[in-house]
């Protein structure tokens, strides 16, 4: 492999998903933030957990899309539009200090990712950052 191609910093942004956060308890979902997909050639959203106390909860991650810059109207994306599943970005109540990812190769503006916990009574950390590859290269230092 050559130097150029080990050379991931300048074809990558990353963008805030859901900042660090503990849901403390409770079923609410938590949706990140929206990212633009005008001038990124690829999105992968990456999952990082900490603990997650509870005993028996499930955190069930769900991906969506719109034209709509609030995301009104926004649908489910179809599977064929994401790169590995929703399920297997998915996770349970012992997946402690673990990392998961979830593609979208879709053809809308504007995409999230929800994470919805069910039997939650006990604190879960997570966090996601959205991974992009701009098509314009070589990506900002900070990331755009």
């Amino acid at each position: 492999m050559t130097p150029e191609n080990r050379d991931l910093f300048n074809n990558i942004n990353l963008k805030r998903g859901i900042s660090p956060y503990d849901h403390a308890t409770g079923d609410t979902a938590v949706t990140s933030q929206i990212i633009d997909m005008q001038n990124v050639g690829a999105l992968v959203f990456a999952i990082a957990t900490g603990s997650l106390a509870d005993a028996d909860a499930t955190f069930t991650v769900l991906v969506q899309e719109s034209n709509d810059s609030g995301m009104s109207g926004a649908t489910d994306v179809a599977d064929a539009d994401l790169l590995g599943t929703e399920a297997l970005a998915s996770f349970i109540f012992s997946d402690d200090n673990k990392c998961f990812k979830i593609g979208y190769k879709g053809s809308m503006r504007y995409v999230t990712c929800t994470i919805t916990p069910a039997n939650n009574t006990g604190a879960a950390l997570l966090c996601v950052i959205a991974i992009t590859t701009p098509k314009i290269l070589p990506a900002a230092n900070p990331p755009a």
